[in-house]
């Protein structure tokens, strides 16, 4: 894989490694990248069984109003 170098804030960088508990600021990083990506992938399946299900009510007939 393709490797990509970022400059960031060392302050930033160092909160990072101690929120994720991960001593290297590169595997610090890493992971707060993973993890947003992978929660990104998890809202997108959650609102798409959504819309489906949506569209699934919207789809059957309604029984007549009065």
């Amino acid at each position: 894989m393709a490797k990509v170098t970022v400059s960031l804030d060392a302050q930033l960088v160092v909160e990072v490694m101690v929120l994720a508990g991960v001593g290297d600021p590169q595997d610090a990083v890493e992971l707060v990248v993973r993890d947003y990506i992978e929660r990104g992938h998890r809202t997108e399946a959650r609102t798409a069984a959504r819309d489906e299900a949506l569209r699934e009510v919207d789809s059957k007939p309604r029984n007549p109003e009065g």
